[in-house]
């Protein structure tokens, strides 16, 4: 069932197999198997895809929920939910787990000896059940979902540039101003897009500027507004260390839209592990703590 469940989560048996560590001949047989077992075809292969049948797709939804329920068992003989112990999945936005979360993570694994933490570092979001997720930190409005969220704090989007630019280029004094400025994207869910509030009438604008040069990083738009490539769009936290040393300055300010706000996320469970209890009790407030210092849109 594993197999086949990674086999379409991957989209190919080699796929799959290099994701499982186990020879595309294993795999293939065992899938056989498997269909030989049920009576009926499950895959549909072909050179470049793989398709379920109607039988496949039902068999694959009852598949997943049965490993569901044989994790929650191995977790329970394992102690998960009798004491905080086992190994705990989290992922976070690249920079928010190395500024934010990584020293809350220090701590938690100092009082809790016995649980393990792996940490997924990803600015997409990733799904948590495909990717047996514990825990999510997300940045940016929640949609509707299965999940539960615990909101930590919120995170200004400013925009800044060098001064050499500002000086080449003069300072734009409305967001109008940078329709044809020279524009470092960081190309994200929450700031691909440019949004501005009208201080007076609280109407929201988009900028859908062509970039000079679009990045995937908050560290290479940084970098590259340093260099005066552009000005850019970027979490507070991303540049903090560059306006504190002059090397980039804050612009359009009082433009700034509602600081976005960052949540804690988890699937909802019957009996919730202790090792994922713990964290939750420790994490919220301290991310809140360290979350505070950012978010609040400065007056003008």
């Amino acid at each position: 069932m594993e197999m086949l469940v990674s086999s379409v989560e991957q989209g190919s048996l080699s796929a799959a197999a290099r994701k499982l560590r186990i020879p595309v001949a294993t795999l293939t047989r065992h899938i056989n198997d498997l269909e030989a077992l049920v009576g009926t075809k499950l895959l549909v292969r072909s050179t470049r895809k793989l398709d379920l049948t109607d039988a496949g797709a039902d068999y694959l939804a009852a598949a997943k929920q049965i490993l569901e329920q044989v994790d929650e068992q191995q977790r329970r003989a394992a102690g998960e939910f009798t004491a905080p112990r086992g190994e705990l999945v989290i992922t976070a936005p690249v920079q928010v787990a190395r500024l934010r979360l990584l020293p809350v993570v220090d701590q938690f694994l100092a009082q809790y000896p016995e649980i393990r933490i792996r940490l997924l570092q990803s600015d997409r979001n990733v799904d948590l059940i495909d990717a047996h997720v514990d825990v999510a930190i997300r940045i940016g409005h929640l949609r509707d979902s299965s999940l539960v969220a615990t909101r930590v704090g919120s995170l200004r989007a400013v925009v800044v540039a060098s001064t050499e630019l500002l000086t080449k280029r003069g300072m734009p004094a409305t967001p109008e101003d940078l329709r044809g400025y020279p524009c470092v994207v960081f190309d994200s869910p929450n700031l691909s897009t440019w949004h501005f509030r009208n201080p007076d009438t609280g109407e929201i604008s988009t900028i859908a500027e062509v970039p000079r040069l679009l990045v995937s990083s908050p560290d290479a738009a940084v970098d590259a507004a340093i260099d005066g490539i552009g000005a850019t769009l970027v979490l507070e936290h991303d540049v903090a260390a560059a306006v504190s040393a002059g090397k980039l300055r804050h612009i359009l300010q009082e433009f700034e839209v509602e600081p976005i706000p960052v949540h804690l996320l988890h699937l909802s469970r019957k009996v919730m592990p202790m090792k994922l209890r713990a964290f939750i009790d420790f994490a919220v407030p301290k991310l809140r703590e360290k979350l505070a210092e950012f978010g609040r849109v400065p007056s003008v």
